[in-house]
């Protein structure tokens, strides 16, 4: 009873350690108690038929033996698979003489490569508390003091650990359970790192993408102005001007990012139109006329079939369109006409009405408010315009203010670089 009760204090006064070295200390323990002289501890792992035990660690005061993992099936060919498979506990006098109606055999490697004699064997299963066999013991040889010779292991060694192996299988069950709790954190730990710098990689490639992608609108915006070298900062305040009226306007910050670049081609059609008519300084005759307003059908064509040029393209088709219905190329009224082309149009009259051309000079600020609130010889606001951007114009018009003079022809060159350029802007057509 006093071992008996050694061993339980010795299991239940372990300190949470890894499952290998728990299997070392049980075996040593086990062996200990019943004089073994070597042995083998193995743990169960798998599922279903992947079911297998795993050596664990193996032991022997008589000759020197590594702790090589190896691997038997759950059958009952081998003594240890037999114990597992059935939960049975096995005594066996002599290795080398088994008798005939057993199943299992007993492989006689070991002893052949090292000179060794097995020969008696106590082999038990380690249970938890469902009774489910989680590892198994073998012990061999039990030494006992005066004899030169084994002797077999019986009743009196199997009771020393047997009662108690569901408390030991269970110990080493909740270590095994915490250690694979552990190498799965550091698993799931190392994979959120990997899946961080996967994320902050492809960030990087978006951005570099976005770079690449704003880059090649801003030169189709370009090429579209290269016949007009009036208006050097155009596209850059057209821009600016759209998402500034978009944001006052209260559109999503997905829409004023997207307007943002999209503004600058709504004219990208003039790169169709035929380039005489492009070159021509003096007033354009009617079919030059009509050649200079196919250009929003032209964009809308050169840029529809892009998914992310979707808004570029309803802007550059729409641009010129009216609230009243006069405008072109579809004579759109009203809310036919899409916000985001309410938007530029507003915002493409205001710079055209600021910005100086070979036929006309540029107007301040309040020349430019005066006429966007009550016309002149050419626009009428209200059949040009939507009227709730009117009033929106009338309350914020100092933002659009600020954003000339941020970007006037001259400060817009210097600040822009190589990466942004001019563009053209007829005047009220």
């Amino acid at each position: 009873m006093d071992v008996l009760r050694e061993f339980l204090e010795f299991i239940e006064s372990s300190r949470p350690e890894p499952v290998g070295r728990l299997l070392r200390r049980v075996l040593l323990k086990s062996r200990e108690l019943t004089g073994a002289e070597a042995g083998t501890i193995f743990i169960v792992r798998g599922r279903g038929a992947t079911r297998r035990l795993e050596a664990a660690d193996s032991q022997n005061d008589v000759v020197p033996v590594t702790s090589a993992t190896f691997v038997l099936p759950i059958t009952t060919s081998s003594i240890a698979g037999y114990t597992a498979a059935t939960g049975e506990t096995v005594f066996v006098d002599d290795l080398y003489e088994l008798p005939e109606e057993v199943p299992f055999t007993f492989d006689r490697s070991f002893d052949r490569r090292h000179g060794y004699r097995s020969r008696s064997m106590l082999c038990f299963p380690l249970l938890n508390y469902d009774r489910r066999v989680v590892g198994v013991v073998q012990l061999i040889n039990r030494r006992v003091e005066g004899h030169d010779r084994p002797a077999a292991f019986g009743d009196e060694q199997a009771g020393l650990i047997v009662p108690v192996n569901h408390i030991v299988g269970a110990a080493i069950e909740r270590a095994d359970m915490l250690e694979r709790i552990r190498a799965q954190n550091v698993r799931l730990r190392d994979r959120n790192r990997t899946l961080a710098e996967q994320r902050a990689r492809i960030a990087a490639l978006q951005d570099e993408t976005e770079d690449a992608f704003r880059l090649s609108i801003n030169l189709l915006a370009r090429a579209a102005e290269v016949h007009d070298r009036d208006t050097a900062a155009h596209v850059l305040r057209v821009n600016e001007y759209s998402h500034f009226i978009a944001s006052e306007l209260g559109m999503p910050a997905a829409f004023c990012d997207e307007i943002r670049y999209s503004a600058q081609l709504h004219d990208v059609g003039k790169m169709s139109v035929d380039g005489r008519v492009l070159r021509k300084r003096g007033p354009l005759d009617d079919e030059e006329r009509a050649e200079m307003c196919r250009h929003p059908e032209y964009g809308f064509q050169i840029l529809e079939p892009s998914d992310r040029l979707q808004m570029a393209a309803s802007i550059a088709l729409n641009h010129h369109e009216r609230w009243d219905g006069t405008g072109y190329p579809n004579r759109r009224r009203g809310e036919e006409i899409p916000i985001e082309a309410r938007i530029v149009a507003l915002a493409d009259i205001y710079d055209a009405l600021r910005s100086p051309r070979p036929y006309k000079p540029g107007l301040d600020h309040e020349r430019t408010v005066r006429i966007l609130a009550e016309g002149d010889d050419r626009l009428d606001p209200e059949g040009h315009l939507d009227p709730t951007l009117r009033v929106l114009f009338a309350a914020r018009h100092a933002g659009l203010a600020e954003i000339w003079d941020r970007f006037s022809p001259s400060a817009a060159e210097a600040e822009a670089g190589p990466d942004h350029s001019s563009s053209s802007l007829t005047a009220v057509p």
